[in-house]
């Protein structure tokens, strides 16, 4: 069975995005438990381009996709690093991190993906992490571009840090084409068409219509209309459903709530980016503080 979730519209550094995950009635594809897709967007002068302020994280991964355009990524723990076209940012905030983003000088094109993975819960206070991996598995197969970005995928494997069972790649068909997908039976999917449509299962899925598929399917024919760019993420389901308020994410609201306060004080657990001009951000008051 096949089902469809429509995006929401959110914004992201000035710039809209489609949210796909969470969303009604769908919080999470495996440990996968946000996803944004930003652009294709073309700035004019008067526009700066994206630039999303220093905030925090804890108890997840942020997982950046570069398909058009350039990023720099800034974070407390010294890290500078770009992220171009085909590559991939991977920032474990575990314990406690903060971050800023924005786009280089000069670069008037943005296209990415942007998601976060949930740590599981015995690891979601390991120390903070950042890792950019500029070089991924790519090939040609049956008429199509595959580039996988993180798992495991046929017979290939990615370098990309993981912290519980996942797969995440990118297929890009230039003409119409008919995809023969192998699955792993153990793992939930969703597929998101980053441009163009496709058909799934018989049912046709525009851009950034979300398609979830659960777990027990070992294989999914795909029919793509030309210039169709798919995403596809998926995963062992989680056997314990996370706890997400604006940046954070946990298994108890008391470690939410928690972070709230050390990010208000402006605790050392997220360090600082001295590096940047500017506010830092502050989020919503959670339910849960009292």
């Amino acid at each position: 069975m096949t089902q469809r979730f429509q995006p929401r519209t959110g914004e992201v550094g000035g710039i809209p995005v489609a949210r796909n995950l969470p969303t009604r009635g769908r919080r999470q594809i495996g440990a996968w438990c946000f996803l944004d897709h930003i652009g294709p967007v073309t700035f004019d002068d008067a526009q700066q381009g994206l630039r999303v302020g220093p905030h925090p994280h804890i108890g997840l991964q942020t997982f950046t996709w570069m398909i058009q355009g350039e990023l720099l990524h800034r974070d407390s723990l010294g890290t500078a690093q770009p992220i171009r076209p085909g590559e991939v940012n991977l920032m474990t905030a575990g314990h406690g991190i903060s971050h800023t983003e924005e786009s280089l000088f000069g670069d008037r094109t943005l296209h990415a993906a942007q998601l976060w993975i949930a740590l599981p819960e015995a690891d979601r206070d390991v120390p903070p992490r950042f890792d950019h991996y500029s070089s991924l598995p790519c090939w040609q197969n049956q008429g199509a571009t595959w580039t996988l970005l993180t798992g495991h995928f046929n017979g290939r494997t990615a370098d990309t840090l993981q912290y519980s069972p996942l797969v995440g790649v990118d297929i890009f068909c230039e003409l119409a084409q008919t995809l023969e997908l192998d699955l792993d039976s153990e793992f939930e999917y969703g597929i998101l068409a980053l441009t163009g449509a496709c058909e799934i299962n018989g049912e046709r899925f525009e851009t950034d219509e979300l398609a979830y598929l659960e777990a027990g399917q070992k294989t999914l024919t795909v029919i793509c209309e030309p210039s169709t760019q798919l995403l596809l993420i998926g995963g062992e389901p989680l056997d314990k459903e996370v706890v997400m308020w604006w940046n954070y994410v946990g298994y108890h609201k008391e470690e939410i709530v928690q972070a709230e306060q050390d990010w208000d004080a402006e605790s050392l657990r997220f360090g600082t980016i001295p590096e940047w001009q500017g506010e830092r951000l502050q989020g919503p008051r959670s339910p849960w503080r009292r």
